[in-house]
Formats: structure tokens, sequence, C-alpha cells
């Protein structure tokens, strides 16, 4: 593959999708809140409905197309103090609910079977698969409550909290992972976002090619490596060369954990590699490897 090959590749990789999937990523999004207003469950909670992941984030591809839809219970949260080690929940009186994430997801599973029917809504892990018809695109309805971070001030930083079936939890801030995306973007000359949708599209070919390594790395993965990668390299003077340099700069950070160690989630409120986060540095070194003899680079 030469160097002009993977220029009018990464150019075409490098657009979002068109205007009719982001009109039926609405449409989808819609028929979420109309369910909810006309469930007596639901109706009168405090619910915020959102589109967040890449959809929100405008880093989605045309191949990869279904949309997250976040429904957020605002009247139950998490708290973390890790910041603020002086407040605690005992000192802002905050106290234990009766009323439960579980409650709260299986109530939004009646409100969807019977807005939408049954066999279009497929209960997994983490969330709520909705079937896509000729209004509305494939969505992912993820259940969460709000999770507060914070601050010795006492005022926090709102993000969200869900609970898979199969256990755990999990919390993450999609206002802040938004509000960074669109700093860096601007700050690059809008490459940056083409960046994601271009190691995005790269993990989808190797994926049809058979390259085991790029079963390992989620998109979201590919959106925080390409935000943990400098400025300057982002902003080369064409697409290729900013792939190129792209992957030089993360095969050297990922070959030692004391080189990525502070790499941060987009939010930068969540470690990527560290705490817990699920993300492994030897699967995105081996993929950063493999993707680099994908584009014949030498």
């Amino acid at each position: 593959m030469t160097s002009s090959i993977r220029e009018e590749l990464f150019k075409g990789w490098s657009q979002p999708p068109s205007a009719s999937e982001d009109q039926r990523s609405e449409n989808a999004c819609r028929v979420i809140s109309n369910a909810i207003k006309r469930s007596k469950e639901l109706s009168q909670k405090n619910i915020e409905i959102f589109i967040q992941g890449s959809y929100k984030n405008n880093t989605n591809v045309r191949l990869n197309s279904d949309v997250d839809i976040c429904v957020r219970l605002n009247d139950i949260f998490t708290t973390d103090y890790s910041e603020a080690s002086s407040l605690s929940d005992e000192a802002l009186h905050i106290t234990r609910a009766s009323y439960t994430y579980k409650n709260f997801k299986n109530e939004l599973q009646r409100t969807l079977n019977t807005s939408l029917g049954i066999s279009n809504v497929t209960r997994g892990n983490k969330a709520f698969n909705i079937k896509e018809n000729s209004y509305r695109i494939t969505a992912d309805v993820v259940p969460c409550i709000q999770h507060r971070r914070y601050l010795p001030n006492g005022k926090f930083i709102a993000g969200t909290t869900l609970y898979p079936d199969q256990g755990g939890s999990i919390n993450n801030f999609p206002s802040e992972h938004y509000k960074n995306g669109v700093e860096k973007n601007n700050a690059t000359n809008y490459r940056y976002k083409k960046v994601v949708r271009i190691l995005k599209n790269l993990c989808i070919s190797m994926n049809n090619d058979g390259y085991k390594s790029s079963e390992n790395i989620p998109s979201y993965l590919n959106e925080c490596l390409a935000w943990n990668t400098p400025n300057d390299i982002i902003t080369k003077s064409t697409l290729d060369e900013t792939i190129r340099e792209t992957l030089l700069h993360l095969h050297d950070h990922l070959d030692s954990m004391n080189k990525c160690d502070e790499w941060g989630q987009v939010s930068e409120l969540l470690y990527l590699f560290k705490g817990g986060q699920g993300f492994s540095r030897a699967n995105a070194k081996e993929w950063v490897l493999e993707a680099w003899g994908w584009l014949n680079y030498k």
C-alpha cells in the first residue's frame, strides 16, 4: 500500500455518516423519550434522556452506527469523595435510597416493552438493544443513575453510574468527554475527530481481515488513544503522515506502563489503563503493531 493510496483511504474513513443517519439517531432518542413520558411508573421521576458516545461526540463511523441513548435517573445517585476528603455522605446528610438501580432498570424494561413491543427490545448486560426500522436507527438504551464526584467546595461534577446485570459498576462523565473532545478538535483545526474515525475504521478493516488484535480494541479505546496523541502529531501536513506518527507515538508510549500510566480517558476524570477501567495496555500495543503492518508502513 503506497502513501497516496493510504491518503485516499484515510480521507474516506475520516468522514462522518450522512445527515440521514443523524436524523434517524435523533428519532430513536425521541421514541425513547416519548415512551417514558407515557409511562405511569417513570413519567413522574427526574429523568434525563440524551445521546452519548460516538454519535454525541461526532466520532461515529458508517460501519458501526448504533446510537447510545443514556436514560439517567437523577432522583438517586452515587457519590465519590476522592477529591474532597473532608466531605462524606454523613456530612452532607445523604441517606440510602429505598428505590434502587435494579428497580429503575426493571421499570424501564417494562416501559420499553409496552411502547415498542417485546420483540423489538432485548435486555443486555449493560443496556437494552432496540431494533431499527425505517424511522429510527438501532439503539442501545443505557439505564444510569447520577454519579457525583464532589469537590472540596461542596459542588460536584455530575456523571453516570450503571450496574451491569453480571455485576460490578461503571462510572462515566459524558459531558466532560464531549467538552474536551470539542476543545481538542478545535485546537487541531478539526483534525482530531477525523483521526478518531480513521482509527475506528482501521480497526474494523483489520477485524474483517482476521486480525485477532482488533477484536480486543473497542471503539471507545480508539478515541482515547487519539486523545492521548499530541496535537502537533495530529496536525501533520497529510493524513498519512498523521496516522504514521500517531502509531509511532502510541507504540513508544504503550511499550511501558511508566510512559502511559497517567493517560486519561477523554473526560480526564478517569484513568485509561489503571484504576480498574478494563482497558489493556498490552492489547492496545499489540493492535498498534499489527496496524503498522496492515498499513504497510516502513
